[in-house]
């Protein structure tokens, strides 16, 4: 197993979680929940699977990404009471996992041969959308399109993977740096509460 297929994994697991917290904030239903982990996992990826022109998307030629899924789902479940803070909870295993899908996208970009610049998006998208189909259908505006530093993380993230990769420097302490960088934004930006401006349209009436 290598380490692009065990970051791959880990990020399956850490957005898994992510959207069962989400949808048992919402008080949804077993079956809700398991679709809200489901979608959070794999949207990134299939959206990434599709727009390269993959014959099939990651999860649907490895079980081991549904496994995955189902595990920590049930995990999430079984240690919902331990958790003090589901909120915190779910910012912590969400920004693990737009830190560890960057990479994933990003890498793919490179691998493909794609230009830098769709390279940045491709590791964004992989990143952000299983978040936004999350939000979507738990009833919440997507974080990507609030004020809130959610994007502008993974795309430094992406831009970080890129000039290390042509650096040549090594795979793995690439992998290391590029998911600090994009924790340590999301955490500066939470932290401070740094966000992008919001463009408000003024009733003159």
């Amino acid at each position: 197993m290598n380490i692009f297929y065990t970051l791959d994994i880990l990020g399956t697991v850490a957005f898994a979680i992510s959207g069962t917290l989400a949808a048992m904030h919402k008080r949804l239903d077993l079956f809700g929940v398991f679709i809200i982990a489901f979608v959070t996992a794999v949207g990134g990826g299939t959206l990434r699977d599709i727009l390269i022109d993959r014959t099939l998307v990651s999860w649907m030629q490895d079980l081991n990404y549904v496994y995955a899924i189902i595990i920590a789902t049930i995990f999430a479940i079984i240690i919902r009471k331990k958790i003090a803070y589901l909120r915190t909870s779910l910012f912590l295993f969400d920004t693990i996992g737009l830190g560890i899908f960057t990479i994933i996208g990003a890498e793919i970009g490179i691998q493909q041969e794609l230009h830098p610049v769709i390279t940045i998006i491709l590791g964004t998208l992989t990143a952000t959308f299983g978040g936004v189909l999350r939000d979507i259908l738990c009833n919440e505006i997507p974080v990507i399109f609030k004020k809130e530093i959610y994007a502008m993380a993974c795309i430094a993230g992406a831009i970080t993977f890129i000039i290390l990769s042509n650096l040549e420097i090594n795979t793995n302490t690439n992998h290391i740096i590029t998911i600090l960088i994009v924790i340590v934004i999301r955490l500066i930006a939470i932290k401070f509460k740094l966000s992008l401006p919001t463009l408000i349209i003024e009733n003159k009436s």
